[in-house]
């Protein structure tokens, strides 16, 4: 995006957080494209069985927003990170429930031979509830490097934008990109790292 409509972002945004609903109007056509390459990137890393759509993401996504219209948006940047955050938790939201909803079905159905059931290493959705789960741990004892990740790697944004959004050094968002990968990987792994 060019500094111009950057500016106007951030501008809108600021009138948003002190009430003014039409801000808000103005604002949806300028972040409407970014918000559906945010969901796009999001969605790249799910599954192929799943079935929440790109749009459908960034609907919700819209939603939770407005309801969080009390947050004192710094600018641009800031708005991008907090968007990706609630990306994050609708896809883990909406992971956990299809796992509930299996679980519920499993419950019902007849009994089964345990033996002639053929159980994939992972199931599709375990694999974000489990990213959740290990950056959860994470930001139990290193809080700021989970929120690099999340700034990184669900929210796309560079090395820069999250030092910006975070007011750190970019060397320092490098340092923690690395390590928090590296703990991730070895939980996710099953290593336990931390």
């Amino acid at each position: 995006m060019e500094a111009r409509p950057q500016q106007e972002v951030t501008l809108l945004l600021h009138s948003w957080f002190r009430g003014d609903r039409s801000a808000l109007d103005r604002l949806i056509p300028l972040v409407h494209d970014e918000l559906h390459r945010l969901a796009r990137r999001c969605m790249r890393r799910e599954h192929e069985a799943h079935t929440l759509q790109t749009t459908a993401l960034v609907n919700e996504a819209y939603i939770r927003l407005v309801d969080a219209g009390n947050v004192q948006w710094r600018d641009r940047n800031h708005f991008f990170a907090i968007s990706s955050t609630i990306m994050r938790r609708i896809l883990v939201d909406f992971a956990r429930a299809r796992q509930a909803g299996k679980r519920q079905a499993l419950r019902l159905a007849a009994p089964v031979d345990v033996d002639a059931v053929n159980v994939p290493a992972m199931q599709p959705d375990a694999d974000v509830v489990a990213l959740d789960e290990a950056l959860q741990s994470l930001a139990s004892f290193d809080p700021r490097a989970a929120h690099v990740v999340e700034l990184r790697y669900f929210g796309g944004l560079t090395v820069e934008q999250s030092a910006e959004v975070l007011g750190i050094s970019p060397k320092t968002v490098k340092r923690d990109w690395t390590a928090a990968r590296t703990w991730l990987l070895g939980e996710l792994e099953g290593g336990g790292a931390g």
